[in-house]
């Protein structure tokens, strides 16, 4: 309880060195994607369709005498089938550049992951079984309730080209009824950015853990990890790499069990990004493995993985206007045995943004 009571004074007296506004300046954003999306799995399935995908934004923000700068946003997002209202918390910006996050903030171990290059468009098409558990993104393990906050520092903190960020989140106590429920959260990131010759390096590092409660069984391993990077970017030419290792809980129902954890999950990325003129060339290879447990006991012995290879072509036809073409093939194996569901697919099609 007094975890709560202190993130609630926080936001209370920060919030109250805001003079009494009629209005806060506002600005909106979004896009639409459309287009054709195909695949042909391994066990010779093949498939089309089309796919949209848009999205609505609204920023709120505005600036106390004080110098203090408050913001938060909305979004109205239709995401394929996946449609709904995504709200912020409130972003608190000081004088000396440094920001808080408060509600809804996230988690530091995600906020500074390498952006490794992949594909174009929404060559997503293969839909792997429900109990291939493999991790495949470098912050998988970035969990947070809602209920806390993520501080982030000023540029040049302490080194010039270095930003980090903390953030901490806790229970809401409500119980674990069947299945497991996040109880709390902690996460570190950096980011290091500098220059060697004509190429900038961007260096991306974070660590999080978290804790969960369950009315039966508690996870033998709780969620947390590590995740390191580095992007290198000479003239046109984008370069980067990243690596993660950690364990996940998974509280939603897979294998026809109430809860899943990951343990021992590493992720490998690689990619490759080209600007010429008014088309970017792209390609990654992301390799993932993981050994999954679905009574929250002892880990399997047999590792369930994901090897993805994707490639893309993006044109800007004009201003905000981006036609692209994708290309991904997915092996994947579950507790050691390849599976039929992975194949490839492509995606054809254009995005408008404003």
């Amino acid at each position: 309880m007094k975890k709560e009571l202190l993130i609630a004074s926080a936001l209370v007296s920060t919030m109250g060195v805001a003079s009494v506004a009629q209005a806060v300046t506002a600005s909106m954003s979004g896009h639409h994607d459309t287009g054709l999306q195909g695949s042909d799995t391994d066990a010779g399935a093949d498939s089309m369709s089309v796919t949209n995908n848009s999205s609505f934004s609204v920023s709120l923000s505005e600036t106390t005498d004080g110098g203090v700068g408050i913001a938060t946003s909305f979004m109205l997002a239709n995401e394929g089938v996946n449609s709904g209202l995504g709200t912020a918390g409130f972003t608190l910006t000081f004088t000396d550049g440094s920001k808080l996050d408060l509600i809804n903030s996230g988690n530091a171990a995600g906020t500074h992951d390498i952006s490794v290059p992949a594909g174009a468009g929404k060559a997503d098409g293969i839909t792997l079984t429900t109990t291939n558990m493999a991790q495949t993104g470098l912050d998988f393990f970035k969990e947070d309730t809602g209920i806390g906050f993520e501080w982030h520092s000023a540029a040049d903190f302490l080194a010039d080209g270095l930003k980090i960020s903390a953030s901490y989140s806790a229970d809401n106590g409500v119980a674990a009824t069947a299945s497991t429920k996040l109880d709390s959260s902690w996460g570190l990131g950096a980011t290091y950015v500098t220059t060697a010759g004509d190429t900038t390096l961007t260096i991306g590092a974070g660590i999080a853990d978290s804790t969960w409660k369950d009315s039966g069984t508690a996870p033998s391993n709780n969620s947390g990890g590590m995740h390191i990077g580095l992007s290198a970017v000479t003239g046109d030419l984008t370069v980067a790499v990243g690596y993660a290792d950690g364990d996940q809980v998974n509280p939603t129902v897979a294998s026809g069990n109430a809860e899943n954890e990951v343990a021992d999950n590493t992720v490998t990325k690689v990619g490759v990004k080209y600007v010429t003129g008014d088309i970017t060339l792209s390609a990654g290879f992301t390799a993932a493995e993981g050994m999954d447990s679905d009574t929250m006991g002892t880990k399997g012995t047999t590792a369930d993985s994901k090897d993805i290879t994707d490639a893309g072509l993006s044109y800007a036809v004009a201003s905000g206007v981006t036609a692209n073409l994708g290309w991904k093939n997915t092996d994947s194996s579950d507790e050691g045995s390849s599976e039929t569901s992975g194949g490839t697919s492509w995606y054809i099609g254009a995005s408008m943004s404003f």
